[in-house]
């Protein structure tokens, strides 16, 4: 996948969580078990995961978590 449209999933996974009220948080690099490089869910009005705690969400995992 290219830069510009890994980037573009990205913008678009974040749009998705900000418009139902939650932030999607991608992690910077994978360094244990418990990080696996990918993105978690955070709800906004009690600052908890909602989902991906272990950052193992794709871009496309929070699109489609985010349209149900």
């Amino acid at each position: 996948m290219t830069y510009l449209k890994e980037r573009a999933l990205d913008f678009r996974a974040r749009r998705a969580a900000y418009k139902i009220g939650l932030m999607a948080v991608k992690s910077c690099k994978r360094d244990s078990d418990e990080n696996q490089g990918g993105y978690t869910l955070i709800d906004l009005s009690r600052n908890l995961p909602v989902a991906g705690s272990r950052y193992d969400l794709t871009a496309e995992d929070v699109i489609a978590y985010c349209a149900d």
